[in-house]
C-alpha cells in the first residue's frame, strides 16, 4: 500500500491520504460525511481480489490536510479528487464506489468528468432525498451551526441506525467525529442539501441524476425513496436496490451480501 497527495499548489487543493492496492481494473474509494476511508474495510480484500483499489480520506478528514474555514463545498472535494487522479492516474478510468456524503461526490465526479468515471456505486447515498427529508436536514444544520458537532453528530446517526448495528460500530463513529475540526463538520453537511447547486434532494437531484450517463447503482435503506429513483437513471445496466433490516452504513452491516453485490454488478459492466 502507498501514500499519495495531491499538488497543493494546483488550484489551492488539499493534500490527500489515500492507499493503493490490488490488481485489475481501477476502483475508487470515497467515504461519508465525518468519515475516512477505514470505513471500508470490509470491502478491500474483495476488491482487492479483482481490482486496483485506491481509498481516500477526503480533505478535513482521517489523514488528509485540513483546510481553514471556507473550503468545503462539494467542488472543493472535486478538486481535490481531480488533482489526484491527474497526478497519479492520468488518462485512467474509474468505477467509483461512495458511501453517503461521498456518493454524492462520485455522482458530481460521474458528471463533470466522464472521462474519469466508467460507473457509479452509491451505497445509501446523499441523494434522492425527499423535501421533508430535507426539512429534518435542516434542522440538523441549525443544530450544528448551534451546539457542539462532537454532541449533535453522534445523536444524528443514532436515527441511521439499525437494532441489529454493532454497538461498537456506533462508538467508533461518535468518537472519530470528536476527533474532527468543527468547521469541517458544520461547512461540508449542509451543501449537500442546501443552496443553488445541491443535488441532494427534492427535484434538483432527480433532474442532476437523469442528466448521468454512466452505469449507476444506487443501494439504499428507504424503499419510498428505492421506488422513487428508480426511473431516474437513463444508462440500462443502472440499477436502484432497496436493502431492508440494516443501518445506513450497510457496508458494516451486511459487507459480505454488500461485497457480492457490488463485484458482481461491476463484473457484468
Amino acid at each position: 500500500m502507498t501514500t499519495a497527495e495531491s499538488d497543493p499548489a494546483r488550484r489551492g487543493v488539499a493534500r490527500l491520504f489515500c492507499t493503493e492496492s490490488g490488481t485489475g481494473s481501477n476502483v475508487l474509494l470515497l467515504h461519508g460525511w465525518t468519515c475516512d476511508s477505514h470505513d471500508w474495510s470490509w470491502q478491500l480484500p474483495a476488491l482487492e481480489a479483482r481490482h486496483r483499489v485506491v481509498a481516500v480520506d477526503l480533505r478535513g478528514h482521517g489523514r488528509s490536510d485540513v483546510p481553514a474555514s471556507g473550503g468545503y463545498s462539494p467542488d472543493h472535494y472535486l478538486s481535490d479528487l481531480e488533482s489526484l487522479l491527474a497526478t497519479r492516474h492520468a488518462g485512467q478510468m474509474f468505477v467509483v464506489i461512495g458511501h453517503s456524503m461521498g456518493a454524492q461526490i462520485a455522482a458530481r465526479l460521474a458528471a463533470k468528468r466522464p472521462d474519469l468515471v466508467t460507473a457509479v456505486v452509491s451505497v445509501d447515498g446523499a441523494l434522492g432525498f425527499s423535501p421533508e427529508a430535507a426539512s429534518f436536514f435542516l434542522k440538523t444544520a441549525e443544530a450544528l451551526e448551534a451546539g457542539d458537532p462532537a454532541t449533535v453528530v453522534p445523536a444524528l446517526f443514532e436515527t441511521a441506525y439499525h437494532p441489529s448495528t454493532v454497538p461498537a460500530f456506533r462508538r467508533w463513529h461518535a468518537r472519530r467525529v470528536q476527533g474532527m475540526a468543527a468547521h469541517v463538520i458544520r461547512e461540508s453537511f449542509a451543501p449537500l442539501f442546501f443552496g443553488a447547486g445541491q443535488v441532494g434532494a427534492g427535484d434538483a437531484s432527480e433532474i442532476f441524476l437523469r442528466g448521468i450517463r454512466q452505469p449507476f447503482f444506487h443501494l439504499c435503506r428507504d424503499p419510498e425513496q428505492g421506488s422513487r429513483m428508480s426511473s431516474w437513471f437513463s444508462n440500462p445496466r443502472s440499477r436502484v436496490e432497496t436493502w431492508p433490516e440494516v443501518g445506513h452504513w450497510i457496508m458494516q452491516d451486511r459487507p459480505d451480501a454488500l461485497n457480492a453485490a457490488i463485484t458482481d454488478w461491476i463484473a457484468a459492466l
